[in-house]
């Protein structure tokens, strides 16, 4: 028992030795991740406190899911934080990504303008949706985003065809600039809620569908298989996934945004993710 307690202390030294020995450029990894991480300001305290802690840089790219999915792909990222769980499944089972954790969720909402011309608001999902494709008008992001992804699933669940929507308009960009676009036209879109928080001081649409399960918004966190793409520095990406995961972490993730907006932006999740 002591034999194999020196034997993995040893290697536990010669590991942390041999990181410490990297060039710092070499400490530095990319993160490619949904644009909600980086409008809610997620990204600008918890990077930071990562670096402090590991000496491991984070350069994050924001992007809409299916980018940030295709970065990992592509070998153009170390790692990735993305909500659309159904399309992660393929890259996970393509060995593009691994060691995926469950981080954190949030929920998707429908918001609309408060005179809410369709009457959405106190509708069962499916019948929101359907009328708004009726008589509404709806802004997408249209940008490949987990976002987009549920708000096409939404659509075909209640049996409507996305592009047969005569006033449904896809702007190409991130959520931020998305609500901003909604608030202009004074029409529906659906955002994360951490999003709207975030922006809420720049909006008068009002949440008018929520709380229904299939809102539910889920964030995983993957290193990019070096396996697969040998630049991926699987180390350094691993060690952030988990850190995204401790307990002090998970706690501040609970906490980020109730000071400034009255209510958490993200709840912790930690766990394996469901699509490894």
């Amino acid at each position: 028992m002591r034999r194999a307690l020196r034997v993995h202390t040893v290697g536990l030294l010669a590991l942390l030795l041999a990181e410490s020995a990297l060039p710092a450029q070499q400490r530095e990894i990319v993160l490619a991740t949904t644009t909600s991480t980086q409008d809610t300001g997620l990204l600008d305290s918890l990077l930071p406190m990562f670096q402090r802690e590991t000496g491991i840089a984070v350069k994050p790219i924001a992007v809409g899911t299916g980018a940030a999915l295709e970065m990992g792909r592509r070998g153009d990222a170390d790692a990735v934080l993305v909500h659309a769980p159904e399309v992660e499944r393929k890259y996970v089972q393509s060995g593009d990504l691994i060691d995926g954790r469950r981080i954190m969720y949030n929920d998707f909402l429908i918001i609309g303008p408060t005179i809410d011309p369709v009457g959405a608001r106190g509708k069962p999902l499916v019948e929101a949706m359907k009328a708004i494709a009726a008589g509404g008008s709806f802004v997408s992001r249209g940008d490949g985003s987990g976002t987009e992804t549920k708000e096409l699933a939404l659509w075909k669940a209640a049996g409507v065809a996305a592009a047969s929507i005569e006033n449904r308009e896809e702007t190409g960009q991130g959520m931020g600039a998305t609500l901003l676009v909604a608030e202009q036209r004074q029409t529906y879109t659906l955002t994360d809620r951490a999003t709207y928080l975030a922006f809420k001081d720049k909006l008068t649409l009002v949440p008018l569908v929520e709380g229904d399960p299939e809102l539910r918004n889920v964030y995983s966190a993957y290193a990019v298989n070096p396996g697969k793409h040998p630049a991926a520095k699987r180390t350094e990406a691993l060690r952030f996934v988990r850190y995204l995961t401790e307990p002090e972490v998970q706690e501040w993730i609970g906490k980020f945004g109730t000071e400034k907006w009255g209510e958490p932006l993200f709840h912790p999740d930690a766990q394996v993710a469901a699509t490894r």
